[in-house]
């Protein structure tokens, strides 16, 4: 008799599965039919959303921070299931103010993240970045900063030179020292020689002009993960490069050697030759500009020809 009603069970069990799997494929193509491009759309632009949202937890320390997030929403799960009342309320209590102690907590992250959106070339292209510059504001300037480096690379004197573009730099030059001069390698001199009171921080310049001096920089988002021989100067460059457009040139006190920090890559063992080309390719803009090479400007390190040409 069990042999014969496992018999009878089969046939039935068979049925319900693939009644079942005949409704899921009705219930596929009846949502199919009714699908809209704008459903597409809908569906493309969440799955970004959700993809920003992983790549900004694990690019930072939010991860942590989500994790106890899960494990108190376990918890929950866990209270609600067993009917501990009294948990459960304040657990509630505490979710519902969840959203804006989430702002609170990863307003870092969050703030870096909408400079990067301002930063991208959606903002550029809604014109809601100022442009780069010409010959006539920074010719000088990339001359004075290159003939400033290969004095201060010969003497090893360590510098920190921080090159404002689309981002404005206000809560780093708020705590320097405003000077509005106009750059020359003299100058350089005087500001990073060891014995003055303003050698100890970046040099910021905007327009062509030399804002201020003595300016503290952010550090570096996973500090960690930088090279341990790189000293101060070198991770305050990566870190303003993080969190800004800026291109920051450094003078290593230790070595002389001429780098450059952009977009959160620092390159080293730059020439004059090679750091004017950088500088120019990066800040002056002519009206012969190619769309691509406009957007190439965009990408750290892109070389010119006439920098491949260069032996």
């Amino acid at each position: 008799m069990q042999n014969e009603e496992g018999c009878d069970n089969k046939p039935v069990r068979w049925t319900e599965l693939m009644t079942w799997c005949r409704d899921a494929i009705n219930s596929l193509f009846s949502i199919l039919k009714t699908t809209e491009l704008v459903d597409v759309f809908d569906i493309l632009v969440l799955s970004y959303l959700v993809y920003w949202v992983i790549k900004l937890v694990r690019e930072t320390r939010a991860g942590q921070l989500m994790k106890g997030i899960v494990l108190l929403f376990i918890a929950y799960i866990i209270a609600k299931f067993l009917q501990m009342k009294v948990v459960s309320y304040l657990m509630e209590q505490a979710f519902s103010i969840g959203v804006i102690a989430l702002m609170i907590m990863f307003q870092p992250e969050l703030r870096r993240a909408l400079e990067k959106v301002g930063n991208s070339k959606w903002g550029l292209s809604l014109g809601l970045s100022m442009p780069t510059g010409d010959a006539a504001v920074w010719g000088t300037a990339i001359e004075a900063i290159c003939d400033a480096c290969v004095e201060l690379s010969a003497t090893s004197t360590g510098a920190l030179i921080v090159v404002e573009r689309q981002t404005r730099l206000g809560e780093q030059i708020d705590n320097g020292t405003i000077l509005n001069a106009t750059p020359s390698k003299e100058l350089f001199g005087n500001i990073f020689y060891p014995k003055t009171p303003l050698h100890d921080g970046a040099v910021i310049m905007r327009d062509g002009m030399i804002l201020a001096a003595a300016c503290f920089l952010p550090k570096p988002q996973k500090e960690e993960l930088v090279n341990k021989k790189l000293g101060s100067r070198h991770r305050a460059a990566i870190g303003m490069s993080e969190n800004s457009d800026a291109i920051v040139i450094v003078v290593s006190e230790e070595t002389g050697s001429i780098s450059v920090a952009e977009n959160g890559l620092l390159k080293s063992g730059f020439t004059r030759e090679q750091l004017k080309q950088l500088l120019t390719d990066r800040l002056i803009q002519t009206d012969t500009d190619s769309a691509i090479r406009k957007a190439a400007r965009k990408i750290p390190f892109i070389k010119s020809k006439k920098e491949k040409e260069q032996p």
